[in-house]
């Protein structure tokens, strides 16, 4: 399609005279073209400028304004050194001008014209970053070998608009220019700054310098670190250490836009990639969210740009309802929840609008209409700057300069006037509320003040910052408190959450963005005691709440695993990939909680979610430990390793505070030892890989630990090796183990490993509970285990729901009874149960109250561990708590509970006792 038939729009000649000159200087130019030429020149001055001197080629490059900025921009690392300036500077006519004919005309998308002047400063600062290094590796300041096409080890950043391809038409571009010290000698280090901090100023120079043609960019270095003290290039490692050490959150923002422009390209990602963790947080930043409304004030203030909205010479970036308010408020929303969320990493602002609106961090509303009119100012910014080339924002500042405005944007000025203002209202109105804070009435309320005044002392509250957000946020915390059932004791819990947060700006700027959030606190803290101090520890997992998935459906064993094998799968390092898994771990285990808490679950539920967690966690760490031990070791010999599940976790229900029980089984095939750079004896071998399995799971690290692991299920226990080879695990269970070792394999399960060795395993323990099925002495080491039980672990009052007769630990070692008696492959004591039916050893009224007791038992059992993390006490559960007791239970009272759990456990004792009795004689 030819340019003119591609016109969509075209500007009217406020100066009708230069609009006619102009025409005059291309006489091969008619129809569409010749009024778009006329109303351009008519419009601005700077471009009837560029028509005069470039109008013979303008006349060839209109037939092909693409091609002709493409040549442009191919022969460029042809020309040479010395001539390089003149030349980049009638490019940049060349350039300004077919641009701005494009956009006037409706030709080119705002993202074409923005990336097209993009792509043409990328081209000269690399042009001219490579002209001089080549000068001074010819003049021995650089080693002969570098590559200057690479920039010599030096790499250039751009920044801001430049970095995201967004340049408007008199930009300046902002740049850091960095170089890669790790390639170079020591020695050579100073020589080498040197010569770089020197081709820095010559290109700035080159670039900015106004000279007979005009300049090319004017150029800025001062978003570099500490740029008042440091050269204008220094060292990647001089700056990494710096945004390590102070990095601030406009530098953070800044970075969210920078790209590698010149230079040594790969090296500048791997530094980019360095700061990674310092631009996008593990955790939500909401604290981010006063870091901006603090920025945009100083501002303000330093512009003079507050007050209410005036046209007349209003600034279209800084001011009011302006450009920067839009990209401060999705730069912002992207240092939220950029570092769990990698999508919303884009540079370009339309984009990380669309991205917000997808991930639902704003309505999709908001975002279609930001985008839309930081699209329309960023086109009143271009005309303004068109007029003169002019490094300007503002708008006229008289009747004379908006009529000219009106004519060049083709509309009348009342039109504009009215336009601009609606637009700028609108922008105001969507960003002014996510940074300003609305103020908040004082406490009037005299409820609670005595544990009030205490609250400024705790150690979350130390800073003076943390102090201003949560006084804030006092009025809503005290009154959400004072609904609850018993306010008093609500309060003394929340009191003890907070008094047990380390540090408070992010948590509290959390609650601050999200007030759903200070009920779901509250509710926790009048609730559950347990789930409020593992809130303070962990208060990192209140990020999962607002994330985007804390309430959608359970994914399941796989759809776990599959989630944390991506999170630890973009982890290159060992221990950060352990810690990565913990804080994953905890935010799901936080969900069980909230959700049993909620009612969203009952406590069945709740149990097998937990499970689920457990064995998704160990099958996706499980490859992770042995690849890091391999590194050292060489592979697993012959088949490897399997995870043997045990106990509750074989079983598939855990409670919250549940420890796992594991057993390790290999298979070496006959070989004796690895082959690696250390090479172990294989007995050693998978010795020391379980302990690196176990201390993966339960080593205490910045995020605390994923589980508690017991072992000694194992063959021997304590005596046994922490690895056993399948041949010796199956002979151990034929011929020496005891019968609970073979009532603890009822349910046994593999979790992780290898999938041949895992079946055999299974093949195994079928065979083996049929093999043992039929043990004459089964029954009596029961009645006897049960005995000892009874006497080393008596139950903790009458509330335990777990140790003692008739008790859920009871009724499991009778259901594995049942289990090993019918040799059934069944682990959970329902099925367990049933089995014994089927085998006509158990009566089905018998285990149908033996299930019930277990399903009523392990309701108040789970709910216990929920809430206060050990043994129910009624005495000291506060009125939430026992709401949710009574709701797990059925029961209207806590006397009702205590009634029904005593006659539950009473029946179950009869009924175990009586099994084993009978079949005992």
């Amino acid at each position: 399609m030819s340019f003119a038939a591609a016109m969509t729009r075209c500007p009217r000649a406020h100066d009708p005279d230069r609009g006619a000159d102009a025409l005059r200087l291309v006489p091969d130019i008619t129809g569409d073209l010749a009024r778009l030429i006329a109303g351009t020149a008519g419009c601005s001055p700077y471009l009837a400028g560029l028509i005069a001197k470039e109008a013979e080629w303008l006349t060839s490059a209109l037939d092909d304004p693409d091609g002709a900025v493409r040549s442009l921009i191919e022969a460029l690392p042809d020309v040479a050194v010395d001539d390089l300036p003149g030349h980049l500077r009638t490019m940049k006519r060349r350039i300004a001008l077919i641009v701005a004919l494009a956009d006037l005309g409706g030709v080119w998308s705002l993202k074409q014209v923005t990336g097209t002047l993009t792509d043409f400063a990328d081209a000269a600062v690399q042009a001219s970053l490579a002209a001089l290094v080549q000068a001074e590796i010819a003049r021995g300041k650089l080693p002969s070998h570098l590559d200057p096409t690479k920039g010599g080890g030096m790499a250039v950043l751009a920044m801001g608009k430049m970095g995201a391809g967004e340049l408007n038409y008199s930009s300046d571009i902002d740049l850091i220019c960095l170089f890669d010290e790790t390639q170079f000698d020591a020695d050579a280090y100073h020589d080498v700054r040197a010569a770089f901090i020197r081709v820095t100023r010559k290109m700035t120079a080159m670039l900015s310098d106004v000279r007979e043609g005009g300049y090319v960019f004017r150029t800025d270095l001062r978003l570099r670190p500490d740029a008042s003290v440091t050269p204008v290039c220094l060292s990647m490692e001089a700056a990494e250490r710096y945004y390590e050490s102070v990095g601030r959150t406009w530098e953070r923002a800044a970075y969210i836009k920078a790209r590698v422009c010149a230079g040594d390209i790969a090296a500048g990602n791997r530094f980019l990639e360095t700061l990674r963790p310092f631009v996008w947080r593990k955790h939500l930043d909401f604290a981010a969210i006063q870091d901006a409304h603090d920025m945009r004030l100083k501002i303000r203030d330093h512009k003079g740009l507050g007050g209410k909205l005036t046209l007349e010479g209003h600034n279209m970036k800084l001011g009011r309802g302006g450009i920067r308010e839009i990209e401060f408020f999705t730069q912002t929303r992207q240092l939220i929840a950029g570092g769990r969320d990698p999508a919303l990493r884009v540079r370009r602002t339309d984009e990380g609008l669309a991205r917000l609106a997808t991930a639902d961090w704003i309505p999709q509303e908001t975002a279609k209409t930001l985008t839309t009119h930081y699209e329309a100012h960023r086109e009143v910014e271009h005309r303004v700057q068109m007029i003169n080339d002019a490094q300007t924002h503002h708008l006229p500042g008289d009747a004379a300069g908006f009529e000219r405005l009106a004519a060049f944007m083709d509309t009348e000025a009342a039109s504009l006037r009215e336009t601009l203002t609606q637009r700028l209202s609108d922008v105001h109105t969507l960003t002014e509320g996510f940074f300003a804070p609305e103020p908040t009435a004082p406490v009037t309320t005299t409820w609670g003040a005595d544990v009030v005044t205490r609250w400024h002392s705790y150690p979350a509250l130390r800073s003076a910052r943390a102090t201003e957000v949560f006084d804030r946020l006092t009025p809503e915390i005290l009154a959400r408190l004072q609904e609850a059932a018993k306010p008093d004791e609500a309060l003394a819990q929340f009191d003890a959450f907070l008094r047990g947060l380390p540090a408070g700006v992010q948590l509290f700027s959390l609650f601050e963005a999200n007030p759903q959030l200070t009920q779901l606190i509250v509710d926790i803290a009048a609730t559950a005691p347990a789930l409020s101090q593992y809130l303070s520890r962990n208060a990192g997992v209140l990020d999962a709440v607002i994330g985007g998935a804390f309430f959608s459906d359970w994914p399941g064993v796989q759809g776990l695993k599959a989630d944390l094998d991506a999170v630890l799968g973009d982890i290159d390092d060992y221990e950060t990939q352990l810690i990565a898994a913990r804080r994953w771990a905890k935010e799901w285990h936080f969900r069980i909680g909230v959700h049993h808490l909620r009612g969203l679950i009952d406590a069945a539920t709740a149990g097998r979610q937990y499970a689920d967690l457990a064995e998704a966690v160990i099958a996706a760490l499980w490859p992770v430990v042995v690849a890091e031990f391999a590194r050292k070791h060489g592979a697993m010999p012959g088949r490897g390793g399997a995870v043997l599940g045990m106990g509750s976790l074989g079983a598939g229900r855990l409670n919250a505070g549940s420890d796992l029980d594991l057993i390790m089984i290999y298979d070496a095939g006959g070989v004796e030892a690895s082959d690696g750079r250390r090479p172990l004896a294989t007995r050693a071998y998978f010795a020391r890989l379980t302990q690196a399995l176990v201390t993966a799971l339960s080593a205490p690290m910045s995020e605390g630990r994923l589980y508690e692991v017991d072992m000694r299920l194992r063959p021997s226990g304590r005596q046994g090796p922490v690895a056993t080879s399948f041949d010796a695990f199956r002979t151990y269970q034929r011929d020496e183990a005891w019968t609970w070792e073979h009532l603890a394999l009822t349910r046994g399960r593999v979790v992780a490993g290898e999938a041949g060795l895992a079946g055999e395993i299974e093949s195994f323990r079928t065979a083996l509970l049929a093999e043992k099925a039929n043990g004459p002495t089964v029954l009596t080491d029961v009645a006897e285990m049960r005995r000892r039980i009874a006497e080393a672990k008596p139950p903790q009052g009458d509330w335990d729901a777990k140790i003692g007769p008739g008790r859920l630990q009871d009724i499991e070692l009778f259901a594995q009874t049942a289990a090993l008696r019918s040799k059934s492959p069944a682990r959970n004591i329902a099925a367990q149960l049933q089995a014994g039916v089927a085998d006509g050893w158990l009566d089905a009224v018998d285990a149908q109250a033996m299930t019930e007791a277990t399903r009523f038992l392990w309701g108040v059992q789970a709910a216990a561990g929920l809430l206060t993390g050990g043994a129910l006490d009624p005495d000291t559960l506060g009125e939430g708590a026992k709401r949710l007791i009574l709701r797990e239970s059925a029961c209207d009272d806590l006397d009702g509970l205590l009634a029904k759990l005593v006659q539950a456990r009473d029946r179950a004792d009869a009924i175990i006792t009586r099994m084993l009795k009978e079949d005992a004689t």
